[in-house]
């Protein structure tokens, strides 16, 4: 048994979202009928794929993201066409890893960092510090004591008898304290955390929560510094589970239907759950709407996404007698 004991307190917040989640899961899991369609399972792959490079500050659009996946020639930075390769790589080898070994940790990285820093594969030899600009933000433990916090962190989760919501959450925290690697520990930390998550629930292998981590990207570091400051990852365990029970609410996962028009009528549907999701309780312009989404051509937002949202009274203009005003917002009706 781990004497580790990661410091958190569970809050009545804490215990309201946790049912919450629960009562989506179980939702979804009645409407998904055992297997969830592979166009679905890639859409979604790819846009957690996209949303997590990007709040690393990774530029490319997801029709880019996803015109490389496709095999596609797009014009862009080199090394971040390298990170939508490598990640799609450990995404897709995401269902072989053992969420309990560091080996299969240090193996992810290998693929995620591979091309992009000399230590992939490896812990950390050297300090760091997460900055805010010049601020310094949090200062990471030495490195040598890196290998043996990870394998604490590990073990814990291993022995730990907590909801696996919250203890997915807390391990997310921890693994971003320690920040074990010389680059690519936010892009690390999402991945295993939906890797625990989908240990728990198969269904987690294929929601992008971390598109609404992106959405949420500032209360998401916001969270982290926080948490710090009270030495208790209670403030950051809140948010996570605010995304995830946000996420099931507004993704719609489908199963494998014998109904072919059925399919054809969610895959459909799906634009509309991702603008819902990244809308959120906001009002956004549809430039907005478009960066959250990762989009740069506006006929194809238009047609796809905001008109039919419109049309099926999902959303409203925030100014509804002048529909194009340059000051025009949308928000959730």
């Amino acid at each position: 048994m781990s004497e580790y004991k990661p410091p958190f307190h569970m809050t009545d917040r804490t215990v309201t979202l946790l049912a919450e989640i629960s009562e989506q899961v179980g939702r979804i899991t009645v409407l998904q009928e055992g297997t969830i369609s592979p166009h679905l399972r890639r859409e979604n792959r790819i846009r957690a794929i996209h949303s997590s490079l990007a709040i690393e500050h990774n530029s490319l659009s997801l029709d880019q993201v996803t015109a490389i996946l496709d095999g596609k020639r797009v014009l862009g930075n080199p090394n971040e066409i390298k990170e939508v390769q490598n990640a799609y790589q450990a995404y897709e080898m995401m269902l072989r890893l053992n969420p309990n070994s560091v080996e299969d940790l240090l193996t992810a990285h290998k693929l995620m960092m591979q091309g992009l820093v000399p230590e992939n594969g490896k812990f950390r030899s050297g300090g760091v510090g997460v900055f805010d600009g010049d601020r310094l933000v949090h200062m990471a433990p030495p490195a040598h004591l890196v290998p043996k916090l990870i394998q604490d962190l590990f073990d814990w989760y291993r022995d730990s008898e907590m909801h696996p919501l919250i203890k997915s959450a807390v391990f997310h925290y921890e693994f971003e304290f320690i920040h074990p690697f010389q680059d690519g520990n936010g892009r690390m930390g999402r991945m295993w955390h939906s890797l625990l998550l989908g240990q728990w629930k198969e269904l987690f292998f294929w929601l992008p929560v971390e598109e609404l981590i992106q959405s949420k990207q500032a209360e998401y570091y916001d969270a982290l510094g926080k948490s710090d400051k009270a030495a208790d990852s209670a403030v950051f365990v809140e948010l996570m589970l605010e995304i995830i029970r946000d996420t099931l609410k507004d993704t719609t996962v489908v199963g494998r239907s014998t109904d072919q028009d059925s399919d054809q009528v969610t895959d459909q549907d799906e634009p509309i759950n991702r603008l819902l999701a990244v809308l959120s309780e906001e009002e956004l312009s549809a430039a907005e709407l478009m960066k959250r989404l990762g989009l740069s051509h506006r006929p194809t937002f238009r047609k796809n996404y905001l008109t039919p949202a419109l049309e099926k009274g999902l959303i409203e203009r925030t100014i509804p007698d002048k529909p194009s005003s340059k000051n025009q917002k949308y928000r959730k009706k």
